[in-house]
């Protein structure tokens, strides 16, 4: 029961797969700067951090457009 979402380039890719190309472009402590979110300046971790974004609608907004923002570069 898939359904096509062409104009959602987010659409099949994992959260923790964002996560981690995010991680290996900027690492934790430039994406607690241009993010502004403490999941990432604080002891930051891959668990901890999907945890969070998994239950914080904006702020997983917020990671979900710097990807966007990066792969259009």
């Amino acid at each position: 029961m898939s359904q096509e979402q062409p104009n959602n380039p987010l659409h099949g890719i994992k959260l923790a797969t964002i996560l981690e190309e995010l991680y290996l472009e900027y690492g934790w402590e430039e994406m607690g700067n241009i993010l502004k979110i403490n999941c990432f300046k604080n002891n930051p971790t891959y668990k901890s951090s999907l945890k969070f974004l998994r239950t914080t609608p904006w702020a997983r907004e917020k990671v979900e457009q710097l990807y966007l923002d990066m792969i259009q570069d």
